[in-house]
């Protein structure tokens, strides 16, 4: 029982390397279908969503935190359907939402400009200067997206247990190594961790649900007990909390709620 998350960028190879691992070891293999989901749960159109979670932040996102927002949909998504386990992720951002999960196998397939623009080319049938910028700027973009709203780069190699470069390596000879790692100790599911990512779930659904109460919000889950964080500044506190306990009030798996109420200068 094993969850790997593969991050790549476009036309790296990625997508097939993660098709092969879920064929091989009969593992569930999703991608945007968590951005299908986050539409469903919080009804929302799926392109703000893949925007959100793709592009690089605007001005106006600096102010309305829209991105954020969205971006919380997506997360609550994801680690709701990694509790199902036996999971191959290769979509959008997955590294950053589960970076504190340890027993969650982190892996980053990189591949030299020139294959990536051969692939793209061939893909989109484009010429090599349109392949070669549209590579460019979707990497520029994403690395933009990780400082903004994670303060880390994507490309950062302390971000993954294993980063693995595509040249002189097929996509089956990869899958090998993937396969290999899987079958460690280190990455079995027990229950200590099935539980561990039960109340990071549980957390993240409950920040999703209050992130149009309270723009600054900050869940934590303990088997079902929940602190719930808020920063308000001068807003008075009662309407907020009554607030906050009616839109979770519909959130499966609370058995207490505690809100916390800090000033804006001490919230990190």
């Amino acid at each position: 029982m094993t969850i790997v998350s593969i991050s790549r960028g476009c036309d790296s190879w990625g997508d097939a390397v993660a098709q092969e691992v879920a064929e091989r070891m009969g593992y569930a293999c999703i991608s945007r279908d968590i951005v299908f989901d986050a539409s469903e749960i919080f009804d929302v159109e799926q392109p703000k969503l893949i925007r959100a979670i793709q592009d690089a932040p605007t001005l106006l996102d600096r102010f309305t935190k829209e991105k954020e927002r969205y971006v919380a949909y997506v997360r609550a998504a994801l680690l709701k359907f990694l509790q199902e386990d036996d999971v191959v992720y290769h979509g959008l951002a997955g590294h950053f939402f589960i970076a504190d999960l340890p027993q969650i196998l982190k892996v980053r397939i990189v591949a030299d400009l020139e294959d990536r623009i051969r692939l793209d080319m061939a893909r989109q049938n484009v010429t090599r200067d349109e392949a070669r910028k549209k590579i460019l700027e979707n990497d520029i973009e994403r690395r933009k997206w990780g400082q903004y709203l994670f303060g880390v780069d994507t490309t950062d190699p302390s971000l993954y247990d294993l980063v693995i470069h595509i040249q002189g390596l097929s996509v089956l000879d990869a899958a090998d190594i993937i396969c290999d790692t899987i079958r460690m100790p280190r990455y079995r599911t027990t229950p200590k961790r099935s539980r561990v990512l039960k109340n990071l779930a549980l957390a993240a659904e409950v920040d999703a649900m209050l992130v149009h109460v309270v723009p600054k919000v900050q869940s934590v889950a303990q088997d079902g007990d929940v602190t719930i964080t808020v920063t308000l500044g001068e807003i008075s506190a009662d309407p907020v909390i009554r607030d906050i306990r009616e839109s979770v009030k519909t959130v499966k798996g609370i058995r207490s709620i505690t809100v916390c109420t800090a000033p804006a200068m001490e919230y990190n």
